[in-house]
């Protein structure tokens, strides 16, 4: 059965990378249509104040995943723009998981100096519709010398239990949870005790705890350490980064945006749409690549994803790269010899 996916190459480099991971996508031969929303843009926000129209959030709807490639324009001064788009189809899709990988590909993109503790390849998961993205909150006595801004942070029983039960599902060594329960504790609590009955669930499975101060910087002194780290919506947000950079940089990095009950995902490279470069030819297609490589996975085409993921592999290697990465290929160029070692897998 054809699976259809809708395309948003959104702004800046993001219609540059993502026509390179469609066209690795294509070059597999897959049964797979694509619906692309080249209007979804910043540009059209501009022009009529709407992010993203009803009829665009059915079209999505309709379809079995979205590949996503980036938002953000400097032209436009509030995050009005960002939220209409990215965090709606994060709510209202309930995409409860942001998944974020994080590999090292190659010794030489490590910032560390210490060769031992380099080899990260762990899975950042995120609980991605709670926490204080909510939009809980208001402002008091705004533009004056008395303002009082108030955002809430949301912890719910339900929204920590599911994101913790697909981290358990996902884990083949072991669970961090990161959380800062002893100076959050409202929410610490809510974190705390999912966390307890979950680790009593799975024995299986190694279980251990950190505050997200302590996991900073155990991230940073050997990252090799961890498997899966489980946190909330800030902490993920920040933490995933961090791991981004351990592995080589944003410009390499992929997430999904997943509800693994109805299946349904957003990927999108994390590298936002780097206006500076937009144009040039010389945004790192990698995470885009990559992040169509997650999105293949989830849906049924697990041996082609790999496949992908071994030719990126591949090329770090041969230095087939964008000067992000030491090289001077263009982003056209390097997708080329993504697919040329897809073909001689």
């Amino acid at each position: 059965m054809t699976k259809t996916v809708t395309v948003i190459p959104g702004d800046g480099i993001g219609p540059e990378v993502t026509k390179e991971a469609l066209e690795t996508i294509d070059s597999l031969g897959l049964d797979l249509a694509v619906d692309v929303l080249d209007h979804v843009n910043a540009d059209t926000y501009l022009r009529t104040g709407v992010s993203l129209s009803d009829e665009d959030f059915e079209r999505i709807k309709a379809s079995d995943s979205v590949l996503f490639g980036a938002i953000g324009d400097p032209r436009v001064k509030t995050s009005d723009y960002g939220r209409g788009v990215l965090l709606r189809l994060r709510f209202d899709l309930d995409l409860y998981v942001n998944h974020r990988p994080a590999t090292l590909l190659q010794e030489r993109l490590s910032p560390l100096r210490d060769a031992r503790t380099r080899a990260i390849d762990a899975v950042i998961v995120r609980e991605n519709t709670e926490g204080l993205y909510t939009d809980i909150g208001g402002v008091l006595r705004g533009n004056t010398v008395h303002e009082m801004a108030v955002d809430a942070d949301v912890s719910t029983y339900m929204g920590v239990s599911r994101v913790m039960e697909y981290a358990y599902s996902i884990a083949e060594r072991g669970v961090c949870m990161v959380d800062k329960s002893n100076a959050v504790r409202h929410g610490g609590q809510v974190w705390q005790r999912v966390f307890r009955e979950a680790a009593e669930k799975h024995p299986g499975i190694s279980s251990t705890h950190l505050y997200v101060d302590a996991a900073a910087m155990k991230l940073i002194s050997d990252p090799s350490q961890f498997d899966v780290i489980v946190t909330n919506n800030s902490y993920g947000d920040i933490l995933s980064d961090l791991a981004a950079m351990l592995a080589g940089g944003l410009g390499n990095a992929a997430s999904a945006n997943i509800n693994p009950d109805t299946g349904f995902g957003l990927y999108e490279p994390v590298h936002g749409s780097a206006p500076d470069i937009a144009g040039q030819g010389i945004g790192n297609p990698f995470g885009a690549i990559l992040s169509s490589a997650l999105m293949l996975e989830r849906l049924g085409w697990a041996a082609e994803a790999k496949a992908i993921q071994l030719a990126v592999g591949t090329a770090v290697a041969d230095g087939a790269c964008t000067p992000d990465l030491g090289g001077s290929l263009t982003t056209q160029q390097v997708g080329a010899a993504v697919r040329a070692s897809l073909a001689g897998a």
